[in-house]
């Protein structure tokens, strides 16, 4: 059944773009359908009294697509974003994103940003960053793990900073302090 040519939905079609799939009495969507949205999003999937709910597909015209639950017409539990530059989102609140370059990270999130606990693996080193993030930066206490030693301590806009230590494969430590370094710019001392 299709919205075109249905004098009933053309006030409707306007509005919500081009819909074939199933209806209910009171002529929602409701069932299995697919949605061709005036901006050129195309969504397949499951509706119920005119809404998205349940399992679908949102295809967005950049590329990008979203494949996962809903509920009342918002993102609701798992869902996969896969992005146009070969990057992938799994997760709800806590989740797994793989970037372009084979970088993951595996953790919380909080407004499209890491925050909270997680673990950071970068593909090209093989080292990881496992501690606490901040809006999208390494803060608090964490740790850098790589192949023959790791370093715990504090951090600071995903610097090392203040007291830690390196503990090597061997069995043996080494404890310090990071400060942070005085920088020179144009013969201007910054610290």
């Amino acid at each position: 059944m299709s919205d075109i040519g249905s004098d009933e939905f053309d006030d409707e079609q306007n509005k919500l773009g081009e819909y074939e799939g199933d209806r209910n009495e009171a002529g929602e969507r409701h069932g299995v359908g697919k949605a061709v949205l005036p901006n050129g999003d195309i969504y397949q999937g499951h509706y119920e009294y005119g809404k998205r709910h349940g399992r679908g597909t949102y295809r967005f015209k950049n590329g990008a697509r979203y494949v996962g639950d809903y509920c009342q017409n918002m993102k609701h539990g798992e869902g996969t974003f896969y992005y146009p530059d070969g990057s992938k989102y799994e997760g709800k609140g806590h989740g797994v994103y793989t970037y372009p370059n084979g970088d993951i990270y595996d953790g919380q999130w909080l407004r499209h940003m890491r925050h909270g606990q997680g673990i950071y693996h970068y593909q090209d080193t093989d080292t990881k960053y496992k501690g606490s993030w901040v809006n999208g930066k390494m803060e608090s206490a964490g740790e850098y793990i790589h192949s023959n030693h790791r370093y715990k301590g504090k951090f600071v806009n995903s610097h090392p900073s203040g007291p830690g230590k390196y503990v090597f494969e061997i069995g043996c430590e080494q404890h310090g302090e990071y400060h942070q370094a005085e920088q020179v710019f144009n013969n201007q001392h910054y610290s």
